[in-house]
């Protein structure tokens, strides 16, 4: 018998995740999110529960998905006292794809052990359009039976689809590829904005970039929203902030300092001060293009 999922956490990724998994023929049973309205529209839309509670959500599913914001958001949903995913959750599996702190994680499975319930990391690389198309880059970390059990589900969700290792494992490597590209993200706004400013043409600048040293995957995804000021959200400089200061975290934990993260944070977190935080993380050129608002 399909197992029935559910989802918590339907903004961009969650929703177009519930979808895709839907016309694969998986079974929702419920979503919920903060914001009621949206999952009511969700809901409509797939036929299934507009969870009024998180432990509403536990009682229709045998798995659920988390796709929430942060570490706290995190602990909240999985929460000791009150309305939370662990009332009932004996036998259920949780699969959490959040770019949260590692300890998180390991504290989560902690809590859903104790509850009876399993857990699995599945940190997501790529974006929207690749969670409606379901190609994700999954990269999955705790029980490697518990990721065998989930591996059909996770398969229509992703093309590239990796076992980490334990919990906290995956949490660290997502965190390392966040940080890494958000550092490609700024050396490309400073790029362009110098090269804008000295009078270069953008269009031959991007093409001599993308042949040479300078190119990057951020370059394919980010360079013409840079120069044309096109900043619709796949990728949030508030989450980039975040992810940042995560692997600025791991960092301190093992005793290095990590001057670039540490720089690229600080120009993620002036977005956020500045009101551009929702804006993609391309947004960064509004920093470094000379006649722009940074």
């Amino acid at each position: 018998m399909a197992p029935k999922i559910g989802l918590v956490g339907v903004g961009r990724m969650g929703a177009n995740m519930a979808r895709r998994l839907r016309e694969t023929g998986h079974v929702i049973s419920a979503v919920y999110d903060r914001d009621a309205t949206r999952a009511a529209l969700l809901a409509a839309e797939l036929g299934c529960e507009a969870a009024a509670t998180l432990a509403a959500v536990t009682a229709a599913s045998d798995i659920v998905i988390t796709v929430v914001s942060d570490d706290q958001a995190q602990l909240d949903v999985f929460a000791g006292t009150g309305d939370s995913l662990l009332t009932g959750a004996r036998g259920r599996t949780f699969i959490n794809c959040a770019t949260i702190s590692p300890g998180v994680h390991q504290e989560v499975e902690r809590r859903a052990q104790q509850a009876g319930a399993v857990t699995l990391e599945a940190c997501m690389a790529s974006s929207i359009p690749q969670a409606r198309q379901g190609t994700l880059y999954l990269m999955c970390g705790g029980s490697r039976a518990v990721f065998d059990q989930c591996r059909p589900i996770l398969e229509k969700l992703s093309s590239t689809l990796r076992y980490i290792g334990p919990t906290g494992e995956a949490a660290r490597v997502k965190a390392l590829v966040n940080m890494v590209m958000n550092a490609n993200t700024a050396a490309l706004a400073e790029g362009l904005g110098l090269g804008r400013a000295v009078g270069l043409d953008l269009e031959m600048l991007r093409e001599v970039f993308a042949a040479t040293g300078a190119n990057s995957q951020v370059l394919k995804t980010d360079g013409d929203d840079m120069q044309n000021r096109a900043h619709e959200c796949y990728f949030s400089a508030a989450h980039a902030a975040k992810d940042s200061g995560i692997a600025a975290k791991m960092a301190q934990e093992a005793g290095l300092d990590l001057p670039v993260n540490r720089a690229t944070q600080a120009q993620y977190e002036r977005m956020i001060a500045l009101g551009l935080g929702e804006l993609d993380k391309s947004g960064l050129a509004e920093l470094t293009f000379k006649d722009r608002r940074g």
